[in-house]
């Protein structure tokens, strides 16, 4: 996991950045160059935004900010540090890129450290030693975290509220300057101990800050611009050499067939649960279904499944994959992914890779994403200025073969889409997407969508004039209006009956809009509630910061009311018989866990939802006839939980071990190295 800025910028969130609307913030105080620091922000390679700081004796001045598709994050901090170069005085005020208002402030007097934000608060002894892992930082926060460390020599630091903060030197290089024949010597290091993942920075030789940067994303100084993106393949190698001694260490593989003894199947077709029984595997395939087995059988590695349940592996329907989204969509029991949206280059890299064994991923479906160019426009994804360039870019992805489908976004003209829903359609693609700024589902329908992404981007357009430009935040805040909304109005009716008609699903994305709408500061949000104990500590803290800035009790009964109404909506879309399908736009895992509970608001049980879930999403990718349920012949391709989900859906929280391709995973044992504690005991495993 990132510092709260670092994971707005690389958060999809119904949107991307936008290119030419960089701000560019900047100091009014005095200031020489020497006292003063400017570096760029790139996300993608695209410049969105600026970080300065200003050097004041022991103290800095950080102003940070970038904008995100008509929104932007950005932050104002002041920092005092002591002999150590430790903070001792940090304040920081701004908005993440949802408009949600930060405030936070960490002061040591008479040897306490004191904290409080606007999420959380405490205190604790204070030594010298102890550095504290502000929530609200700018992506400057990590060189603060590491330039102690740096400069003292030391792998490791005490961190503050807790933990232990790390530091590992990862490689040494050469960057040159832009218009210098001279090369500069600079270390990249990695940073652990407190997040999910390790976050990496570039230092020169006087420990001076280069860059911040990820595979996606770098804030770097203007004159090592042209080095950013082999930087961030440099991270992005680095996270796949992680990744791999992963896969090689706990992935097994057994040389004898496989049987999972003593378990229920969860049957999707019935929404059941079999007898006790045993599934053996040879390979990749389903072999056999057969009674439990007494005893071990010399010729075959048994996994005892302790009467728990095999499921088979789940979809997320939107995700936007990474190296770690991959990885902890498996252990989550989440086997297949459909990506919609991303870089090509990215994408082809993980899917091999997930392909040959090196990393550890779901069976990914693409869907190739097209933009408008517009001042909105997201840098992620190809883009066109015209009708016929958007065509160009649906042949495009049909030319490469392996894109099921096209992603149409907000900047595009809607009257271009339906010539690039005919050339799709023509060459066997399926159409899907947001509804383009200044048109509505409608329209959209009529010009050859199959699917609509996100919930909001179909109830908008039940109660926004057409001139409202759904490509800036309002699309987020304009959903208050749907208080008080009549599903039988005339509108509301046109729109699903079409829908009907024509077989066009919705991708609600659900759980996003529930964040969105209901998750509020200092409040553990829901979908993190059953896990938030187990989760390392910059997941917990992130888990109580709202998305949304809620400035009254008037604007939060609104929120509020609105996520009623789109519950209602999505109950009745449900018995109107609309396909929904489960994606979160969040990276899946432990969220889609949440999306599909949230499905039971809609009307269906616990079996109903395993089922669309799982079988439905096979049968809707045209691959029932290998995935979706656990039979013979079938690849193994399954979960194992020790609950009964047909009783209590939260039972698929708890995943024992994780069958894909054959390849056995125990999350129990990756898990730790996430810093997440572990939810289950390993299962037996004989011989």
């Amino acid at each position: 996991m990132k510092t709260q800025a670092l994971i707005l910028m690389t958060l999809f969130a119904l949107g991307a950045c936008t290119p030419n609307e960089d701000p560019e913030v900047t100091l009014t105080a005095d200031e020489t160059p020497e006292a003063t620091e400017t570096f760029a922000v790139l996300f993608g390679g695209t410049k969105v935004g600026s970080l300065v700081i200003k050097h004041e004796n022991e103290k800095q001045f950080i102003e940070f900010g970038f904008s995100n598709n008509g929104r932007g994050a950005s932050s104002s901090e002041s920092v005092s540090l002591n002999e150590a170069g430790v903070p001792v005085s940090w304040h920081i005020e701004g908005k993440t890129v949802f408009g949600n208002h930060v405030e936070e402030t960490f002061e040591v007097k008479e040897g306490v450290g004191s904290w409080q934000s606007s999420s959380e608060e405490g205190e604790i002894p204070f030594t010298k030693n102890g550095m504290y892992i502000s929530q609200y930082t700018s992506p400057y926060g990590l060189y603060l975290f590491a330039k102690p460390l740096i400069e003292a020599k030391l792998s490791s630091y005490p961190a503050i509220p807790g933990g232990t903060l790390t530091l590992e030197a990862k490689k040494s290089l050469l960057l040159s300057a832009e218009d210098s024949e001279q090369q500069q010597e600079v270390t990249l290091y990695a940073i652990g101990g407190i997040f999910m993942d390790p976050e990496y920075l570039v230092t020169d030789k006087n420990n001076n800050l280069v860059a911040v940067v990820s595979p996606r994303f770098a804030v770097v100084k203007p004159e090592f611009i042209h080095e950013e993106q082999r930087l961030r393949e440099l991270t992005a190698e680095l996270n796949a050499n992680r990744f791999h001694d992963i896969a090689k260490r706990y992935t097994h593989l057994y040389d004898k067939p496989v049987r999972i003894n003593n378990v229920r199947i969860f049957q999707p077709q019935q929404g059941t649960l079999s007898d006790l029984g045993s599934v053996l595997i040879e390979g990749s395939h389903i072999v056999a279904i057969e009674a439990v087995v007494a005893e071990p059988k010399a010729d075959e590695v048994t996994i005892d499944g302790a009467a728990g349940t095999l499921i088979p592996g789940l979809y997320e329907m939107h995700g936007h994959m990474q190296d770690n989204d991959a990885l902890l969509n498996v252990l989550a029991g989440v086997t297949s992914v459909r990506d919609m949206g991303n870089e090509i280059e990215v994408l082809d890299d993980l899917v091999e890779n997930i392909r040959n064994g090196t990393l550890i991923g779901p069976r990914i479906y693409k869907s190739g994403f097209i933009e408008g160019k517009s001042p909105f426009s997201a840098a992620t994804g190809e883009l066109a200025s015209n009708e016929e360039e958007a065509v160009a870019l649906v042949n495009m992805y049909a030319d490469r073969g392996d894109y099921h489908q096209i992603k149409i976004y907000n900047s595009i003209n809607g009257k271009w889409v339906p010539a690039m829903a005919k050339a799709a359609h023509e060459r066997g693609m399926r159409v899907a997407g947001h509804v383009p700024a200044f048109s509505n589902a409608d329209e959209m329908i009529a010009a050859g969508y199959d699917e609509i992404t996100h919930i909001n981007q179909l109830m908008l357009g039940w109660v926004l004039e057409r001139d409202e430009d759904t490509r800036t935040l309002f699309r987020i805040t304009g959903m208050k209006r749907f208080v008080g909304l009549d599903l039988n109005n005339d509108k509301v009716q046109r729109t699903l009956n079409a829908m009907v008609e024509k077989n066009i699903a919705i991708d609600p994305t659900t759980v996003i809009h529930e964040n969105g709408m209901l998750s509020r500061n200092g409040e553990t949000r829901t979908a993190m509630v059953d896990y938030i104990d187990h989760m390392p500590l910059d997941v917990q803290r992130s888990a109580k910061v709202a998305m949304l800035n809620v400035s009254d009790e008037a604007e939060d009964n609104a929120y509020r009311e609105a996520f009623d109404k789109i519950i209602e909506t999505l109950a009745y879309m449900h018995k109107k018989g609309i396909l929904i399908v489960p994606g979160t736009d969040m990276g899946g895992a432990f969220e889609l866990h949440r999306e599909l509970e949230l499905f039971q608001s809609f009307g269906m049980s616990p079996a109903e939802v395993i089922t669309r879930g799982s079988y439905d999403m096979a049968r809707y990718l045209g691959q029932d006839d290998k995935l979706g349920s656990i039979e013979e012949g079938k690849l193994a391709d399954f979960f194992l939980v020790s609950g009964n989900p047909v009783e209590d859906l939260k039972a698929i929280k708890k995943v024992a071990m994780v069958i894909t391709d054959g390849k056995v995973l125990f999350p129990t044992e990756i898990y730790p190295q996430f810093g997440i504690q572990p939810f289950t005991p390993l299962p037996s495993v004989a011989p």
